[in-house]
């Protein structure tokens, strides 16, 4: 039954982050599309998770809480350039 529903799950996030693609490329303007990265590399995240639980084992983790930081700071980045222009002051 639980490989059933990580196998289920990994479809509903795979779907999401089609959707998320869809968001970047057709998004009216900016905001949406750093929207849309960060809900991608969410869901990137969730991925790797899943992954790592269907194949019992934690080496997934790090890469998973890498991606996190460098999603976290890419977001930061990109909306100090859409509010200011400039990244660095």
């Amino acid at each position: 039954m639980i490989t059933i529903a990580l196998y289920l799950t990994i479809a509903m996030v795979t779907l999401a982050a089609l959707l998320n693609v869809y968001r970047l490329i057709k998004g009216p303007d900016e905001p949406d599309r750093v929207l849309a990265i960060d809900t991608l590399y969410i869901n990137a995240i969730a991925l790797i998770i899943l992954l790592g639980i269907t194949l019992s084992t934690r080496m997934y983790l790090e890469s998973a809480l890498l991606i996190a930081v460098m999603g976290f700071v890419s977001t930061v980045a990109m909306a100090k350039y859409l509010k200011r222009g400039s990244v660095i002051e």
